[in-house]
């Protein structure tokens, strides 16, 4: 009765921001350009209004601001992906695809107002300098850099910034009662497109795990490494996750998939009013042309993420497991304007290689009905049931060896994996929709670092922390913030008492927490095998490849 609740609108939305915005950049120089010029008029009657208003209205006009509405009010009459992009905005949009941005080198949160480092980058000027995991940011440039105002967007444009240009920071560090100075000189910092890679044993067979978050310019590059390694350790087979991964660049998509396609194999093609055909084939040079593999993908899934399960799909190379992705099937180009503001347009849709066009329904103009598109879905069960999935285009497609598949909105996966909510409570819901789960595994880490810094691998870690019964003292840690007997909100959509509730649910908070301590010590590569050993989709994938 309270799955609905399990994952709230806020969420969805936020990770909506991610799809509209960072996976916009789906075209690159491998597909075709063409001459914009020919299509430019001298003059348009927007920019003779500007002139007139600027040249003799009554008053006193803010001209640049009016045209940044304008340009903005034009753009959002448009298709959901096509977006305006200030001056000011640029740089931190193009950096969410960049290789590397310039920075010090730390990964934070916010905890009571203060800013956190969770981990110093190795090799970054952070770690140069001395600057250790658990410090808290007190001043920055001798300013007070704590308090009510300190939001992730601050924290990133303040320690962000040119690269050799100077910041220095003021830290508190536990166990010491002076505050410490850093004067920390900017640098180049990675931006890595694969969180984790290792092998996961079934059957004594070695399956390769390879976690992909986004397309960006270096993924292509990062897959192959992490395919090489894993293929050193004896991998036999591969599950590529692709959940949650919004999309980029098209033509690292385009090279992943030509690393298992065989040549002349369709990956994709994409066209437009005036945008000349393009496709992409494989070249038959790929290294992993014959090993069994597995693609998973989800409701967030997107872009460049579906034009590679497409081509897998389409060409029988892979099994899709997981459920029906985004749907964002059309190109974009940034194209510049002279005061450094950028414009994304879309000017094409692609399709796969069966003549799919994974895009899904929209109205010119209506942003906010496409967006609530994505809630809809959730609302009416399709998170939960295949059932409920509701296809727009009837359309019958064929795979290369004559599957049926269809199009109009998404990919479809070829084995339909629901959300696992038996052990989800209101209690478990309550406290990860407000993040108390992590909140508590950075506190944990914090406090017991030292200890923790002893354990070199994650299965040792994890069976240090699950004799410490971590749970319990979480358990205290939620009753601080009002999750316990005296909050009603948790009986409401649940006959089982909070103890009940905690009971049920202890296979996920012991999975969630140490998974989030773990990765506060070891990083990703710890973190991705506790939280996806007991996923319900990557074990589905395991299952599948154990059977090949």
């Amino acid at each position: 009765m309270y799955k609905k609740y399990i994952l709230p609108t806020v969420t969805i939305l936020c990770l909506m921001i991610g799809l509209l915005v960072g996976s916009a950049v789906t075209h690159k120089a491998t597909a075709q350009q063409f001459n914009w010029r020919r299509y430019m008029a001298p003059q348009s009657k927007v920019d003779q209004l500007l002139q007139y208003m600027q040249a003799g209205y009554v008053d006193e006009l803010n001209v640049d601001s009016l045209t940044e509405e304008v340009m903005t009010e034009l753009v959002q009459k448009l298709d959901p992906h096509s977006a305006y992009i200030p001056k000011k905005d640029l740089e931190m949009v193009n950096s969410e695809l960049s290789a590397s941005f310039s920075g010090i080198g730390v990964q934070f949160n916010i905890q009571q107002d203060t800013v956190c480092i969770v981990a110093v980058i190795p090799g970054g000027p952070s770690e140069g300098v001395g600057v250790l995991a658990g410090d808290k940011i007190i001043l920055v440039d001798d300013s007070v850099f704590t308090g009510k105002g300190i939001n992730n967007e601050k924290v990133m444009h303040t320690l962000r910034g040119p690269k050799d240009t100077e910041v220095k920071l003021t830290i508190k560090r536990n166990g010491s009662d002076e505050l410490l100075d850093y004067l920390i000189v900017r640098g180049d910092i990675p931006v890595h497109a694969v969180d984790a890679a290792f092998i996961i044993e079934k059957n004594k067979k070695k399956l390769g795990y390879i976690k992909v978050n986004k397309f960006s310019e270096t993924t292509y590059d990062e897959f192959i490494s992490a395919l090489a390694k894993l293929k050193s350790q004896g991998a036999e087979s591969y599950i590529v996750d692709l959940r949650e991964n919004s999309g980029g660049y098209m033509d690292q998509a385009i090279r992943m998939a030509n690393e298992f396609l065989r040549q002349g194999d369709m990956i994709v093609y994409a066209e437009g009013r005036a945008y000349p055909r393009y496709e992409a084939k494989a070249d038959g040079k790929g290294r992993f042309q014959n090993v069994p593999l597995c693609v998973l993908i989800d409701d967030f899934s997107a872009s460049a993420s579906e034009i590679f399960a497409g081509a897998m799909q389409d060409n029988d190379r892979a099994q899709i497991i997981g459920r029906r992705s985004f749907g964002k099937g059309l190109v974009q180009q940034q194209l510049p304007f002279s005061d450094g503001s950028a414009i994304r347009l879309t000017i094409a849709r692609y399709y796969t290689p069966s003549g799919r066009c994974i895009q899904k329904p929209y109205t010119l103009g209506q942003q906010t009905d496409y967006q609530m598109e994505l809630i809809e879905r959730f609302e009416h069960g399709e998170f939960f049931s295949a059932d409920s999935v509701q296809l727009t285009d009837t359309t019958q497609y064929f795979t290369k060896g004559g599957r049926v598949v269809h199009g109009g909105g998404g990919i479809m996966p070829d084995i339909f994996i629901g959300r696992d909510t038996t052990l989800n409570t209101p209690y478990y819901n309550k406290c990860v929709n407000l993040a108390y789960t992590y909140q508590f595994a950075y506190q944990y880490t914090d406090k017991h670092r030292r200890e923790l810094q002893k354990f070199k691998d994650w299965q040792a870690l994890e069976k240090h922390l699950l004799k410490q019964n971590v749970l319990a003292e979480f358990v205290d840690y939620a009753s601080t913030k009002g999750v316990n007997q005296q909050d009603t909100t948790l009986l409401r959509y649940s006959n089982l008492t909070v103890e009940q509730q905690i009971k049920k649910s202890t296979p996920l908070l012991n999975r969630l927490i140490c998974a989030y301590i773990i990765r506060n010590i070891i990083g990703d590569e710890g973190f991705y095998p506790i939280f996806e050993r007991d996923d319900e989709i990557t074990r589905k994938a395991v299952e599948e490849m154990a059977k090949q």
